[in-house]
């Protein structure tokens, strides 16, 4: 049975969380009044990607929908900072683009080898050491830790090749692509024999090589979503450049000017932008052409478009040569594959502030804590300006600081949001 190509997958992806930190005090004989000694709680894992180059599909994330990272462990006495979470190492092949589901802009391009951290692990919550003061020596409390990161994402994988072959399905890509590379393509005498694409490395010479890619076969409305096409032709998007392979062999009663021009069609309904990258004509099956009138016409079409024309038969091994270094030359003139740069912009999350908050008095430290609190210190960048005014706004809508006030808090007093702390004032 054919392996069925995956190339987009949805997933929900969840940092850990941090641990809570711990109340506790130094026990040990002799020592009277030893003090706090709670520890903090370990750091929840992040959620990492990383580019694997032994995968070549997306057909994992068609059975496993939900990624989920070790939260930090609390803390404990002894001042005992709790482990952290094990961060989640999430394998992608390369050229994947990860998306936000909602927005579908792109939160990064995998075509390189660095490791990308997709969500970041909530922080440990302090343990009560953090809270002793020369007049508040045996603090009561210790704080929770923070929910990690999470998202919904799209993961699209576009094919990082230098060169893409293209055309009707069984003109012989694939057989060109075994003849000039290392891939071993499956090969048969059918259409649609290639199911998903193949990579190749292509050795020119010393020091000169190029990957290529053989894409399905491409039918007549397949920017509309007919055949197998539409699922494919993102894959050329990133390829400097277009080999388009046309069978002259005249042996299924085909006209090669009418094939260029229909698979030249799709290309420009799908992307005009894509149909104006270079492109090189291979005319295949040279070997057992019928008709020289077929290839004299195909030569005429294409050279007057100002694209060449090479000869060749693949399974014959003819005019094969020729047509790698013509591609090898091409590519030196053209710039890099393209990497794709972020859309995506974090932006603040709706937080219902309506559901009241707990506020407990102890040892003059005013402890405030909640589940959308601890979403929106989780989702605030207090290094950032706009940021802490949108912190501060959001605390002040929720009515906290009416309610602060209403409990008899003084400027100077201390007040506690996880492990946030800061004086209160007017």
């Amino acid at each position: 049975m054919a392996t069925t190509f995956i190339d987009k997958a949805r997933i929900s992806v969840k940092a850990g969380a941090g641990g809570n930190g711990c109340v506790s005090f130094h026990r040990e004989k002799y020592i009277a009044a030893g003090g706090p000694d709670g520890g903090d709680g370990g750091k929840g894992g992040d959620i990492i990607l990383q580019v694997d180059d032994n995968l070549s599909t997306l057909m994992d994330f068609r059975y496993k929908r939900k990624y989920t990272a070790e939260n930090g462990v609390d803390g404990m006495g002894q001042r005992k900072s709790g482990k952290d979470g094990k961060s989640l190492v999430i394998k992608v092949p390369r050229g994947t683009l990860v998306r936000d589901l909602e927005t579908n802009e792109i939160i990064k391009d995998m075509s390189g080898d660095e490791p990308f951290v997709l969500c970041k692990g909530g922080k440990g919550g302090w343990g009560n050491t953090h809270f002793a003061t020369p007049t508040r020596q045996a603090p009561r409390f210790a704080k929770s830790g923070l929910p990690g990161e999470a998202f919904e994402v799209t993961l699209e994988l576009k094919l990082l090749a230098d060169v893409g072959l293209i055309g009707f399905p069984n003109v012989g890509k694939s057989t060109l692509l075994s003849v000039v590379s290392r891939a071993n393509p499956k090969i048969a005498n059918y259409h649609f024999t290639t199911l998903y694409p193949n990579l190749g490395v292509v050795y020119v010479e010393d020091g000169v090589s190029f990957v290529m890619a053989d894409i399905p076969g491409i039918i007549e409305g397949a920017s509309e979503g007919a055949g197998l096409g539409h699922d494919f032709l993102r894959h050329i998007d990133r390829c400097r450049l277009l080999v388009h392979v046309v069978d002259v062999s005249g042996s299924e009663g085909r006209d090669p000017a009418a094939d260029f021009d229909a698979i030249s069609l799709e290309l420009k309904q799908y992307s005009p932008e894509l149909a104006q990258r270079p492109q090189i004509v291979a005319a295949n099956k040279a070997d057992i052409m019928e008709d020289s009138s077929l290839l004299d016409a195909l030569k005429k079409h294409v050279e007057a478009l100002g694209y060449p024309l090479f000869t060749i038969s693949a399974a014959a091994h003819q005019g094969t040569r020729e047509l790698v270094y013509a591609v090898a030359n091409k590519l030196k003139e053209l710039p890099p594959v393209a990497v794709y740069a972020p859309e995506y912009v974090k932006r603040p999350p709706a937080v219902d502030t309506s559901a009241p908050l707990e506020i407990t008095v102890e040892d003059g430290v005013y402890l405030v804590e909640g589940p959308w609190l601890q979403r929106l210190i989780s989702n605030t960048n207090f290094g950032d300006y706009e940021s802490r005014n949108w912190f501060d706004r959001m605390l002040r809508e929720s009515g906290l600081f009416d309610r602060l006030e209403a409990m008899g808090i003084q400027d100077g007093d201390l007040v506690s949001l996880y492990n946030l702390e800061f004086e209160y004032q007017r």
